[in-house]
């Protein structure tokens, strides 16, 4: 890796280095589709061990405080785990179908367009389906019909 060069935050978790392209390299040939498929599966293992040592962390500290302010502030981070882990549970669904999208052939072109992705955006976010322009008209479409 050259230097001065940092790993982005899912392929530091996969211990890869950013995909280096040859010239004339097709784009989402097998090296490239294998690529992804490492830092997907590596991201989608690590999310798995966490639900797991939330699970085992909420049993151990299952007590029974007699002080009610202690049992509230057991059930506030109880809660705040729950919701976290609820949010990688959805994004463990949403690598499992972009796994999906690699295995199909179909991965690493945009769902609204069709034109490709890039492989720099989909090594900061793997499971993107959208392009950079259509995800940027879908959030001014959203920010629209909520204000």
């Amino acid at each position: 890796m050259p230097e001065g060069t940092k790993k982005l935050g899912v392929l530091a978790i996969a211990g890869v280095d950013p995909y280096q392209e040859k010239p004339g390299e097709e784009y989402m040939n097998d090296r490239q589709m294998d690529h992804f498929k490492t830092i997907l599966d590596a991201w989608r293992n690590q999310l798995r061990e966490e639900v797991d040592r939330t699970v085992n962390h909420m049993q151990d500290e299952a007590a029974n405080f007699p002080d009610p302010v202690d049992r509230a502030a057991q059930e506030e981070e109880f809660s705040l785990e729950l919701r976290a882990r609820d949010r990688e549970r959805k994004l463990i669904k949403k690598i499992e179908k972009t796994l999906q999208k690699i295995e199909e052939d179909d991965f690493g072109f945009c769902e609204s367009c069709g034109i490709e992705i890039g492989i720099r955006r989909l090594e900061a976010r793997p499971t993107a389906d959208l392009c950079i322009d259509c995800k940027t008209l879908a959030e001014i479409r959203e920010k629209q019909m909520a204000g």
